[in-house]
């Protein structure tokens, strides 16, 4: 046995209670159950155990506590419940993350759902711990590669960013985010599935991921079938896990997949405990669980490394103005946006360009490149205000040169923007420059009536 694993089996005989205080149900109303004889012993998040008639067990969590009764949350429903029910209290829930979980399947509990062993690591970490000091943490980093053209060039990562992955369903999204599980630069990528359905979990794990991006992958899930407790810790097990490679001194590369969902279970959990809903059914609460999630993620101090995250949230109909969009977009460094209709003519990744921000420039790019940058916006810009007068045949060449190189250019841009960069940053913007001044003076002859006809515009 190694030491490793001799200091985990200690952490492990340590938390062992020999005493632990026990209660009666008491009644029932609806998820809820409410236990008499735990209101001096139980704290709101504990965790706690009922022994159903004919041994059975169901955990939960400590919900309200009011006068002489505790409620309490069940992950299962409480089919089988009875009053007089004996009910243990476990104390606050934690995790203890290990680096031999790297390449592993994990529930919100540190529980593998691989079919093999788990060693839980010797520290002990609670769920929702606090950021590192403000006014200690370091800026953002350099540029990092993320395998993508158009994140290497037009919508720079650096590290310690924090982005937003706007978008509906069907447009790409998960396969975007393997993309950068797989492409992008970091030492540890901790993956979170919030609420997917079970196929979906063992297809990204075996089939989108693969092997070399589970090499260094650390997967926490909670599928769509799990208890609401389940769903909203699952996003904060994953950061908890992600903050323990980070104090290592590691570059760490967060992936939450959906902050909706996470919003969703938070809801369901909030109306359960008493909160009334307010926004568009969520509840108040859930502005401050989503900025307490993305403020864990960024620059870590100076003896610790960087946490760069990405969260994804599923906006409904591509409505940027609901709740969770807006919440979420307001406290990070940058957001992209997946537009159906691109994804709907075959470009993927679907990224709408003019809709997304990445607010690590102008710092992440030299001034030629942010030039660059600029005069990409600008032709994509003008193509867009015109392309309904251009299809229509009510524009001629000659009469606005930045929209002549627009039109010439676009088809490229276009392209462009669905290109992998493997050879890095550099690379990529010297091969954007060149597609620039490739298109900046009209063709002749042969050439540009060939660059007409691949053009998806009509000219007068």
């Amino acid at each position: 046995m190694s030491k490793d694993q001799v200091r985990a089996l200690r952490a492990r005989i340590a938390q062992i209670q020999p005493v632990r205080a026990v209660g009666r149900v008491h009644s029932v109303d609806g998820t809820a159950i409410w236990v008499r004889g735990l209101c001096d012993s139980a704290c709101l998040g504990d965790r706690l155990r009922l022994m159903r008639h004919g041994g059975a067990e169901l955990s939960g969590e400590v919900l309200r506590i009011r006068d002489d009764l505790v409620a309490m949350l069940p992950d299962d429903p409480p089919e089988g419940v009875a009053r007089g029910d004996r009910v243990a209290v476990l104390g606050a829930p934690t995790l203890a993350p290990d680096d031999s979980w790297i390449g592993r399947v994990i529930d919100p509990y540190g529980r593998p759902i691989d079919g093999r062993p788990l060693n839980p690591g010797a520290e002990r970490r609670p769920f929702r711990a606090s950021p590192p000091p403000a006014a200690a943490r370091r800026p953002l980093g350099t540029r990092i590669g993320t395998g993508l053209a158009v994140f290497d060039t037009l919508l720079p990562v650096v590290r310690g960013q924090r982005i937003g992955l706007f978008a509906g369903s069907g447009v790409g999204k998960s396969h975007l985010l393997s993309q950068l599980a797989r492409g992008m630069q970091a030492d540890v990528v901790v993956l979170a599935l919030v609420g997917e359905r079970g196929r979906e979990v063992q297809e990204f794990v075996h089939s989108i991921l693969g092997p070399e991006g589970m090499a260094r992958t650390v997967v926490v899930a909670a599928t769509s079938d799990r208890s609401p407790l389940e769903r909203r810790r699952c996003p904060l097990a994953a950061m908890t896990v992600a903050e323990h490679f980070r104090d290592q001194g590691k570059h760490v590369l967060y992936l939450a997949d959906s902050v909706t969902r996470f919003a969703e279970a938070h809801r369901e959990v909030a109306v359960a405990g008493g909160e009334l809903p307010a926004l568009r059914g969520h509840p108040p609460s859930v502005a401050n669980q989503i900025m307490r999630l993305a403020e864990r993620a960024g620059p870590g101090t100076v003896e610790q490394g960087d946490i760069t995250a990405v969260f994804s949230v599923l906006v409904a109909g591509s409505d940027m103005d609901e709740p969770i969009a807006d919440i979420l977009r307001g406290v990070l460094d940058g957001h992209v946006v997946l537009d159906r209709q691109i994804a709907e003519r075959g470009r993927f990744p679907a990224i709408d360009l003019l809709r997304s921000v990445s607010r690590s420039l102008p710092g992440a790019a030299t001034p030629p490149q942010n030039e660059t940058i600029a005069q990409v916006r600008q032709l994509l810009g003008a193509h867009a205000r015109s392309e309904t007068m251009v299809r229509a045949g009510l524009y001629r060449d000659g009469e606005d040169p930045v929209l002549d190189h627009a039109i010439r250019a676009w088809s490229e841009l276009d392209a462009f923007m669905a290109q992998p960069a493997p050879n890095g940053p550099d690379m990529a913007f010297q091969n954007l420059q060149l597609l620039l001044r490739r298109t900046a003076m009209p063709a002749s002859g042969a050439a540009r009536a060939a660059a007409a006809a691949a053009a998806p515009v009509r000219r007068a």
